[in-house]
């Protein structure tokens, strides 16, 4: 090894332990006795709703404290759960986010199904952990509501969740009936708390969005389904969603990323999927663009409302836009699946991307300009690069299947 590639690789390690240690220092600030708000408190951020505790936000960060190495932070995980636990609807919903001023919860427009899921994945790790001893007994009663909310959404056939459409992270996004982002995450649910027909949901889910592998469902209506999205042009990655006669073919980075991170993908689905993902460079120059092929307004998927505020055009914002925290499960995906010197270098750009503009940790990037955009202090772009960051440091992903107790 030369003298200059030692001194670069100390210089990366220097920035790796730096970004660990102001992710730690963001998510301290940004922690309240009600749990952790979405980015640093301010006036712009209380005018523009980030001064609060959002499901799927808080989830996320628990998992991120719960791994961080500190003390504190470890300590006050479940706090955020707790407060939305204590806002759960009375038909099991967990709150999109909750106002801890007004003590007020926000349910979105057409729903938020991904911040119930999120609350049970982040429940389960916390408790598999100790962190605290016991917290699935505590939230019992929570659990059982929340799971049986979420059986009520689900297709008694196919054995997978239906939603409306833009009701999940990518709230301005045409995706609905079976959503591959909601399902991996719902697969994933079903193996860590034991739940009825794990199996027909992976089968089905493979199926549905990676037709082009599979085989003919027996089920009539899976076979018409199939059918439709046979049609789709783009057949290296799994589409983003399936509906009755049409589907995504965009590349929903997130949901790719995290089917072969909670086990929807099998060691050769993991492979084509992170291949076509590298091959679209959504990696680059800062992980990851959550959407390989941005939806254009000519686009059969285009909706009105993604022209409001401008904001979800072509590379920007879900529809194309760089998102720092999707980065760190993308890292963590290529540690699960023994991609450890690309997931070091990854961890080392994601780190950057927290870093520009003296440590902002942006919202999100232009896909295309990567001026930053959105809210600084993101909580969860902290918490993701603290997930990131231990799974390279292990060489393991901390998402392994803890089965029901």
């Amino acid at each position: 090894m030369t003298r200059g590639s030692t001194r670069g690789r100390a210089a990366r390690q220097t920035l790796l332990q730096e970004c660990h240690e102001r992710s730690v220092q963001l998510l301290l600030q940004n922690l309240t006795p009600a749990g952790m708000l979405a980015a640093s408190p301010g006036s712009r951020a209380q005018r523009r709703g980030y001064a609060a505790v959002f499901g799927r936000d808080a989830a996320i960060c628990a998992i991120g404290m719960a791994l961080s190495g500190d003390r504190d932070l470890a300590g006050a995980a479940a706090r955020g759960l707790t407060t939305l636990a204590r806002h759960q609807a009375p038909n099991g919903q967990m709150p999109k986010f909750v106002d801890v001023h007004r003590s007020e919860a926000d349910f979105w427009y057409l729903g938020c199904i991904d911040a119930t899921l999120w609350w049970l994945i982040a429940v389960a790790f916390l408790d598999a952990c100790g962190m605290p001893t016991g917290l699935r007994r505590a939230h019992a009663t929570s659990i059982e509501r929340a799971l049986g909310w979420l059986d009520a959404q689900e297709h008694q056939r196919f054995f997978v969740l239906q939603q409306n459409e833009a009701s999940d992270w990518a709230d301005i996004m045409p995706r609905s009936g079976f959503v591959l982002y909601s399902n991996t995450l719902w697969y994933h649910v079903k193996r860590l708390y034991g739940l009825a027909h794990a199996e027909a949901t992976y089968r089905n889910l493979n199926g549905l969005f990676h037709p082009f592998s599979a085989g003919l469902p027996e089920y009539r209506r899976g076979r018409l389904l199939a059918d439709y999205a046979r049609k789709a042009e783009s057949r290296e990655w799994y589409l983003s969603f399936v509906n009755f006669a049409f589907f995504g073919e965009e590349g929903d980075v997130f949901g790719n990323v995290l089917a072969v991170l909670l086990g929807l993908a099998d060691r050769k689905a993991s492979a084509r999927t992170l291949k076509a993902l590298l091959r679209a460079q959504v990696h680059e120059p800062y992980p990851v663009r959550v959407v390989a092929r941005p939806i254009g307004p000519r686009s059969k998927l285009w909706r009105a409302y993604m022209m409001r505020h401008r904001q979800n055009l072509a590379w920007q914002y879900h529809n194309g836009g760089i998102w720092p925290m999707v980065g760190g499960f993308w890292v963590t995906a290529l540690v699960a699946c023994r991609r450890l010197r690309l997931a070091e270098a990854e961890l080392v750009k994601l780190a950057q991307a927290c870093a520009l503009g003296n440590w902002r940790f942006t919202e999100w990037l232009h896909g295309r300009t990567l001026a930053p955009r959105g809210m600084p202090g993101q909580s969860w772009n902290a918490a993701a690069y603290l997930i990131a960051h231990h799974a390279v440091q292990n060489r393991a992903s901390p998402f392994a299947v803890t089965p029901e107790r």
